[in-house]
């Protein structure tokens, strides 16, 4: 496995935890705060997650068709899950939700531990696409929260 890379990203909304967390828990609102130049499709997912849960999708990668298959690793709720690929583009992706009560509100924090494959070539793409790709991801993702959850 290549390099490991972090992402952390933090923002507060004006929910309480139980419905922003009722928000991440059904799978549809993934679609809706991932950026459209994507174009992510959901292709199966359990009707509830659950630790054990698969969710399957299609994506694009600059014009690349994608699969990629994650599983619930930790259920928590109402303060936490993480999302890890089992099979994708990254040789490895942890993506951790946690969220936390805040001035009657929730904050919610993003922690992405990711790898590319390939050893210096992946580092090298991670330099020029990649990282830029995963910030912008998550920069459309807190835009797209403050509007559906408001701040």
């Amino acid at each position: 496995m290549g390099r490991e890379y972090k992402l952390i990203r933090e923002q507060w909304v004006p929910q309480s935890i139980e419905a922003a967390f009722a928000f991440f828990s059904r799978p549809e609102n993934l679609q809706a705060i991932t950026p459209g130049w994507l174009d992510f499709r959901i292709v199966s997912v359990d009707a509830e997650l659950r630790t054990g849960s698969i969710i399957k999708y299609r994506l694009r990668w600059h014009g690349v068709p994608l699969s990629w298959t994650t599983e619930i690793t930790e259920w928590d709720p109402p303060h936490a899950f993480v999302d890890t690929q089992i099979s994708g583009p990254y040789a490895l992706w942890r993506h951790e939700h946690r969220l936390t009560p805040e001035n009657q509100g929730t904050r919610i924090r993003d922690q992405v531990t990711y790898a590319l494959p390939f050893g210096v070539l992946g580092h090298i793409t991670h330099q020029l696409f990649v990282r830029r790709d995963v910030e912008s991801i998550f920069d459309f993702r807190q835009r797209r929260l403050k509007e559906l959850l408001g701040e």
